[in-house]
């Protein structure tokens, strides 16, 4: 008899021990669940913070309202909150390639992969203002109409020089005009190692004016309505 209640007893702590372990494996997935959505949320958020990481570089410049640069001469650095996407990518390749000469951004292109790239042309595109109307927002006099028909600006740039016709060509409308006047004097430089852009259509371009002409060019189209914008970033704010 006391033989038989040890067997019992032995039964009864076999089965508890199996109803312990079938509970305990039936938790896990919820555990898991439950710690593995924390994790989750972390990574979402490491991720949104990436961009900006990324983006860190650009912003000590970028992000600063009325901020200039030096070289090739004091000029205001270009709006890119509200650029395309993709002329952001092309501009920043150029720069990695050395097909745009200037040492700063030559030294950011290198650094940065093509992923890289995308990330932060997708994150700055999408801080664009409010679309422009089709048409330009104040006529241009007679004699910079003149230096725009002869250009041939809006076959490439949009006839509000906020839409381009394609989306790896830049807004340019709104621009600060100083920068423009140190972008288009850049395509007649000759090639060299330290200051230029080559680009045979905007070289061919450019090179048809005096400098007071394509000064003429910037102050108008840097004049205009646009969506680009100097956006402060929360560090510099």
């Amino acid at each position: 008899m006391i033989r038989y209640f040890r067997s019992l007893l032995g039964q009864s702590g076999l089965f508890v021990a199996c109803a312990t372990a079938l509970a305990a494996t039936l938790a896990a997935p919820a555990a898991f669940a439950q710690s593995a959505a924390p994790a989750a949320a972390t990574g979402a958020a490491t991720g949104a913070k990436s961009v900006e990481t990324k983006a860190a570089m650009c912003i000590g410049c970028h992000g600063i309202p009325g901020y200039q640069a030096t070289f090739p001469e004091i000029h205001r650095v270009p709006m890119i909150s509200g650029q395309n996407a993709k002329y952001i990518v092309a501009a920043l390749n150029a720069y990695k390639s050395g097909e745009r000469r200037h040492p700063t951004m030559r030294g950011i292109g290198a650094g940065m992969s093509d992923q890289d790239m995308v990330e932060v042309a997708d994150w700055y595109a999408k801080q664009a203002k409010p679309a422009t109307a089709d048409k330009p927002s104040r006529e241009p006099s007679p004699q910079v109409a003149a230096l725009l028909q002869k250009a041939a600006c809006t076959s490439c740039h949009g006839a509000n020089f906020s839409k381009a016709i394609d989306p790896s060509y830049p807004k340019l409308a709104g621009q600060h005009a100083d920068y423009l006047f140190v972008a288009l004097k850049s395509y007649k430089n000759e090639p060299n190692n330290v200051v230029g852009r080559s680009n045979g259509v905007m070289g061919g371009i450019a090179k048809q004016f005096t400098n007071a002409e394509l000064k003429a060019l910037a102050q108008y189209v840097g004049s205009l309505e646009g969506e680009m914008q100097v956006k402060p970033q929360s560090r510099f704010r």
